[in-house]
């Protein structure tokens, strides 16, 4: 076990009715902001609930923010602050909103030249933020109780991640009743979602031995795939709601991740996808995940191997079938809850290969946990998913 320190200081406020608890989290006098999307929170019921909450205070609204939320955008929200003196930040809806209000939390306050520096330098310049509490509509990202977020540069089609200490909600609201209006391709992009969040840290070259983490990395996956089925067919489970906004929350809050190894090669090539092609986030997880594991299946054998056995119920004598059949499980899976898994799905051919391909090589990373995955190898994973 690497050494760590976990310090996670969100809080969180979940079940039914539990907006209303909003009122006391946010301090009267301050002038806040609400940051929301495409407006679904008003058909919902979910912006009366904050409304209401909030009646009492200085209320003032910015919508608009993307499912990829824009860097253009962002920055549209900024000058709005600057202007009106807002010194807290509402964000309410899915993991989209919740990253851009990380960012312009940040970028508000930022005194460097150019806030997209932000992003090239992935948050570590960040000094200070506004601060800034959720409610969560949208179970899958885990951005409620992390301090990380991915921004979209439309103009330029890059997508760059950034974390700080600084951009941590102060609370986070999880009522699993908002949930009951979504549609079923943003249920089946959560449960991907959250599925290869807990891949990118527990899947990977460590041993057996990490028992803890493990553990709760691998009760998080059954979760998610034991109620996969519930969540697809009946939209008012509350229950089956419930289990599923919470493991996506643990799915990502850090916790997994102390003292581990981590991949996140999976996400790293998936943000080129929608980057350069407007694919959503969980389908391009769902594509490169299974050529990936492919790739890496020697280097990742135990792990596989025993993500196998616990959460497919695969046991093989021969080693190498073993590792097969688990790859094919896991994508059996993402089909299963609606996610379909090659690029040829999307309309994408050979062609669009070469442009991801070049990012990488121009920018020298390497990735995966053990910094092996570079240009040459991100062609294989591609090419194996056509």
């Amino acid at each position: 076990m690497k050494n760590f320190i976990y310090a996670n200081p969100t809080k969180i406020i979940f079940g039914k009715g539990s907006i209303a608890n909003i009122t006391s989290e946010i301090p009267v006098s301050s002038n806040v902001l609400v940051l929301y999307g495409g407006g679904s929170i008003r058909s919902n019921g979910v912006y009366d609930q904050v409304m209401s909450a909030l009646s009492d205070h200085t209320v003032l609204e910015f919508s608009g923010i993307e499912a990829n939320p824009h860097y253009e955008t962002c920055l549209k929200a900024v000058e709005f602050i600057k202007k009106n003196n807002i010194d807290f930040l509402l964000a309410v809806g899915g993991g989209s909103v919740l990253d851009a209000t990380k960012f312009i939390a940040a970028a508000s306050q930022f005194t460097g030249n150019n806030p997209w520096d932000i992003l090239v330098k992935h948050g570590h310049n960040i000094e200070t933020a506004l601060p800034f509490g959720a409610v969560i509509t949208l179970p899958a990202t885990g951005s409620e109780m992390n301090n990380g977020g991915v921004i979209t540069r439309a103009a330029t089609e890059e997508k760059l991640a950034f974390s700080s200490t600084h951009t941590f909600p102060i609370f986070s609201v999880l009522d699993p009743e908002t949930t009951y209006s979504l549609p079923i391709k943003q249920i089946s992009n959560g449960i991907v979602d959250a599925f290869v969040h807990v891949i990118e840290q527990y899947l990977t070259v460590n041993s057996n031995k990490l028992l803890l983490q493990d553990y709760m990395a691998e009760s998080i996956l059954q979760v998610l795939v034991q109620e996969a089925p519930a969540l697809i067919q009946n939209g008012y489970d509350y229950d089956s709601r419930a289990n599923f906004m919470w493991a996506a929350t643990w799915a990502l809050n850090g916790w997994i991740a102390c003292g581990v190894e981590e991949d996140w090669a999976t996400h790293m090539i998936g943000h080129e996808l929608t980057a350069l092609y407007g694919l959503d986030h969980a389908q391009t997880l769902a594509i490169i995940l299974p050529g990936l594991l492919h790739i890496m299946k020697i280097q990742k054998s135990q792990k596989i191997a025993r993500l196998g056995q616990v959460i497919f119920n695969i046991h093989e004598d021969d080693a190498e079938r073993q590792l097969d059949l688990t790859i094919q499980a896991i994508e059996k899976f993402f089909n299963a809850v609606g996610i379909k898994t090659c690029l040829s799905d999307y309309g994408l051919n050979s062609e669009a290969i070469a442009p991801i391909v070049a990012r990488f090589a121009d920018r020298g990373w390497k990735l995966g946990e053990c910094k092996n995955i570079e240009s040459e190898q991100i062609k294989e994973i591609l090419e194996l998913r056509l």
